[in-house]
C-alpha cells in the first residue's frame, strides 16, 4: 500500500506540473477567426471547439529498454539503448484512438512489440557468460479525462484509468542450454491518473507535456512525454517527441517473474482528425 500511496502522490504531482500515456491528440486545431462583434465582445479566455471529436494516431517509439527481466527464478540484466533498436525490435504495433465530446476525453493507447538481447548479462546463473533474452510486451491504456481548461491558447486535461500489461519474456543461457532456456508470463492491471497541458504556438504548431504515475499490481507505473505537433492540412497533424515509460513488476519478494525496466526513447507519428 505504501508503493500504492506514492504513486498516487506523483500522479497529484505530476498533474500539477502539467504531466500526463496517454499520446496526444491532434486538439490544437485552430478556429477560422471569428469576425469582432459590436454587441458583445469576444473573450479570449474560452474556445468554442465542441461537439464529437476523433483522432487517430499512428506511431512509432524508438525506446531502448534498461532494466532486469526474469523467469522462473532467473533474472538477466538487459539493456538496450536507442541505437540498439533495429538489432533488438523485431516487430512491433503502436497507436493512440483518442474520442472528444465538448471537455469530455476518451484516450485509448496501444502497443504492442517484440524485443530481444543476445547478450543480456545473467544475475542467476554464474556459469553462463550471457543470456539471449526475448520479450512479447503488450500494454492497453483506456481512460476518460475532463478539459479542465480551454482556453485558445492554453488546454488542460485531467486524465484517469488503468494500463493493463502482458508480457512474456523467454532467457536462453549462453553457452548453457538448460532444457531449452525458461519462459514465462505475466499479466497485471495498474491504475493511473495524470495530466496533460497543450500549448498553442501558432495557428499551425503546437506542444504537449503529459505524464502519468500509478500502481496497483506493479510495485509503480508511470511516464512522462512531450510532442511538437505541426498541422500539414484540415485533417493531418505531424508529431515528434519523446517518452519515458517504466514499470517495475514483482508480485511478491520472492517473484518468479520480474519485469523490472525502463523504457525511453524517441516518438514520432501523426494525427488523422476523423472528425
Amino acid at each position: 500500500m505504501n508503493c500504492f500511496r506514492k504513486a498516487a502522490k506523483t500522479a497529484l504531482l505530476v498533474l500539477t506540473m502539467g504531466a500526463l500515456f496517454s499520446l496526444p491528440r491532434a486538439s490544437a486545431q485552430t478556429e477560422p477567426p471569428t469576425p469582432k462583434s459590436t454587441d458583445a465582445p469576444q473573450s479570449d479566455e474560452t474556445n468554442t471547439d465542441g461537439g464529437w471529436h476523433v483522432g487517430i494516431t499512428p506511431y512509432l517509439w524508438f525506446a531502448g529498454v534498461h532494466g532486469t527481466a526474469g523467469a522462473l527464478g532467473h533474472d538477466a540484466s538487459v539493456h538496450a539503448t536507442f541505437g540498439d533498436i533495429f538489432d533488438y525490435l523485431n516487430i512491433g504495433a503502436m497507436g493512440v484512438v483518442e474520442t472528444r465530446y465538448n471537455r469530455v476525453l476518451m484516450p485509448l493507447d496501444f502497443m504492442w512489440m517484440k524485443l530481444s538481447d543476445n547478450k543480456a548479462i545473467p544475475l542467476d546463473d554464474p556459469e553462463a557468460a550471457s543470456i539471449k533474452a526475448k520479450m512479447t510486451e503488450t500494454m492497453l491504456a483506456p481512460k476518460i479525462g475532463y478539459r479542465v481548461a480551454d482556453g485558445k491558447k492554453v488546454k488542460v486535461d485531467a486524465l484517469f484509468g488503468i494500463r493493463y500489461w502482458h508480457l512474456s519474456t523467454s532467457l536462453n543461457l549462453q553457452p548453457t542450454q538448460i532444457a531449452g532456456g525458461f519462459s514465462q508470463s505475466a499479466n497485471w492491471v495498474d491504475a493511473v491518473a495524470g495530466g496533460r497541458i497543450t500549448t498553442i504556438l501558432s495557428r499551425k504548431a503546437f506542444v504537449t507535456v503529459l505524464g502519468d504515475a500509478g500502481g496497483g499490481s506493479a510495485r509503480s507505473d508511470y511516464q512522462v512525454a512531450g510532442f511538437l505537433g505541426y498541422q500539414i492540412s484540415r485533417r493531418w497533424v505531424l508529431l515528434a517527441g519523446y517518452r519515458y515509460l517504466s514499470v517495475d513488476y514483482r508480485p511478491n519478494g520472492r517473484a518468479q517473474f520480474v519485469y523490472d525496466v525502463n523504457m525511453p526513447g524517441v516518438v514520432i507519428g501523426a494525427t488523422f482528425n476523423a472528425k
